[in-house]
């Protein structure tokens, strides 16, 4: 495989994980925190209602997962197109 068309491949995955990564926080922070929020309000987690719990702190949570979640997916694809210092 020639190195112009391996990049391809490299840069094409990684794009498809940060729309897939960035979809889920968008899904959390703005469905989840705005939009369902009402409907998510029936819900208690640890007390609080569940679309207060998203708005206030699950997106902030879920976005730290997602960061680390990008940190190994970059490593093994790094690996696997032998990018990997």
């Amino acid at each position: 495989m020639q190195h112009k068309e391996k990049m391809k491949k490299y840069w094409k995955e990684n794009l498809r994980y940060l729309s897939i990564l960035l979809t889920i926080w968008f899904v959390v922070s703005y469905v989840f925190g705005i939009l369902l929020v009402d409907q998510l309000n029936t819900i208690k987690l640890g007390g609080f209602k569940l679309g207060f719990w998203f708005a206030q702190q699950g997106a902030m949570y879920v976005f730290v997962i997602l960061i680390f979640v990008y940190v190994r997916l970059m490593n093994r694809l790094d690996k696997k197109y032998g990018l990997n210092e």
